[in-house]
């Protein structure tokens, strides 16, 4: 199953707020993204039934190998992108939203080259 962007901001979303709070649940992803807890709910559900996360004790929300593994990449392509879109010059704030939209679709071809580039600074 080919993972959409929305699908890929919920489990980037979960990794940052397992990083932030240690835990992530349903409330705080639509907390965190603006969305709706119905919203969320069946995102949840479609993730799970396609083995990218999984329910734990207490309710929260764990991604699962294959999960963390999507998480970890569109994260480090956000870090990554933010962070050239702001040596070149664009405020942090426009750099985070712009990273946002660019991690979805930005080649790994590209993303080797930035890293490259921003090495020799």
């Amino acid at each position: 199953m080919k993972l959409q962007e929305s699908g890929e901001n919920y489990l980037e979303t979960i990794l940052i707020l397992e990083k932030r709070n240690g835990i992530a649940r349903s409330v705080d992803v639509a907390n965190e993204l603006g969305f709706s807890k119905p919203s969320v709910s069946r995102a949840m559900s479609v993730l799970k039934e396609a083995g990218y996360v999984k329910v734990g004790q207490i309710n929260q929300l764990l991604l699962t190998e294959k999960g963390k593994e999507v998480a970890e990449k569109v994260y480090q392509k956000h870090c990554v992108l933010k962070e050239f879109l702001m040596q070149i010059g664009v405020e942090e704030e426009i750099a985070a939203k712009d990273a946002c939209r660019m991690e979805h679709v930005i080649s790994e071809q590209t993303l080797k080259c930035i890293l490259k580039h921003m090495d020799k600074k």
